[in-house]
């Protein structure tokens, strides 16, 4: 049993494995209508439950349609549905139960806790669809849209995150090493990755760059990312973080500092931390990034499922 829900506990060797079915997958279904299923129906007879704490639409819509393609079936469950933790029912308990109606879970939520707590009582595989430290499904998919737009291995590009130290940067910088490509950091100094990130990327012979000034991050990069300065995780004071982070918006002046065929991705949704110029722009393949989780997402599942091929 495989479980996905950080990309630091999971083999390089796994996640090139999952990137290359994405791609054979996305290929193999371009004459295929959305709910038409792959050939040979991979998770025939399988389920899978999700359960949303937070908000969500791509995470949502891709994993319903990632399961469906590959011949399964699933359900969407609400928290606030169920005992969960409540009532008498405690999480594991209710992990029990999960384990014993479905074939795998998928949970986003906003206590890191619980996730634990779940991988730890669960007797089926668990996919971290976003928690407040880790986004692995987010940015699995979105070293597949760079590949897929550059036509070569990310270890060969310079990517750029412009913005705030969250979860998705987490996960960005676990891939980072995992991958080993270049990653700059442009943000300011008192938001920069917590420690034992940094510990991390360090005990594993690692290395990124971190700069609190924006140009700098920049600089020859690739890819650009951002994302939204005041995220859903975030309880912090909206005026003094959003006064630090004024001159760390992804425009045509920042742009002008990378490579001239830079491409901008975003996870969605956006806020004031992009331009229009740039997020509506050539450079912007948001959209594509976001339809892509679809694939990733199948073989995500093969890859916990253990059908990997």
């Amino acid at each position: 049993m495989k479980h996905f829900v950080n990309l630091m506990d999971i083999q390089s060797r796994d996640l090139k494995k999952i990137i290359l079915d994405a791609k054979k997958r996305k290929n193999s279904r371009k004459s295929l209508s959305i709910l038409e299923v792959d050939k040979s129906s991979p998770l025939k007879g399988k389920f899978l439950i999700q359960m949303f704490e937070k908000s969500s639409l791509r995470t949502r819509l891709s994993f319903y349609l990632a399961i469906k393609q590959l011949g399964g079936g699933t359900i969407t469950l609400r928290s606030n549905e169920l005992h969960l933790g409540q009532g008498g029912e405690s999480i594991a308990d209710t992990a029990k139960i999960l384990s014993t109606y479905a074939d795998g879970f998928m949970f986003r939520t906003d206590d890191d806790k619980k996730v634990e707590n779940f991988k730890k009582h669960l007797s089926i595989p668990m996919i971290n669809g976003l928690s407040p430290s880790s986004h692995p499904t987010q940015v699995l998919s979105d070293i597949f849209t760079i590949e897929e737009i550059k036509k070569k291995p990310i270890s060969k590009l310079n990517i750029c995150w412009i913005g705030d130290s969250n979860n998705v940067l987490n996960s960005l910088i676990a891939a980072s090493v995992k991958l080993s490509f270049k990653l700059s950091i442009g943000c300011p100094k008192k938001f920069q990755p917590k420690k034992k990130i940094l510990f991390w990327v360090k005990k594993n012979k690692k290395k990124i760059y971190i700069y609190s000034d924006p140009k700098k991050a920049a600089h020859n990069a690739d890819v650009i990312f951002s994302d939204k300065v005041i995220s859903l995780n975030d309880s912090v004071n909206v005026k003094i973080k959003t006064k630090a982070f004024k001159n760390f918006k992804v425009d045509k002046k920042l742009f002008s500092f990378a490579n001239k065929d830079c491409i901008f991705l975003h996870c969605l949704p956006r806020g004031d931390e992009v331009s229009d110029e740039i997020f509506l722009g050539k450079q912007s393949h948001v959209w594509q990034q976001a339809s892509n989780r679809v694939h990733v997402q199948k073989s995500i599942l093969l890859y916990c499922f253990g059908k990997l091929r």
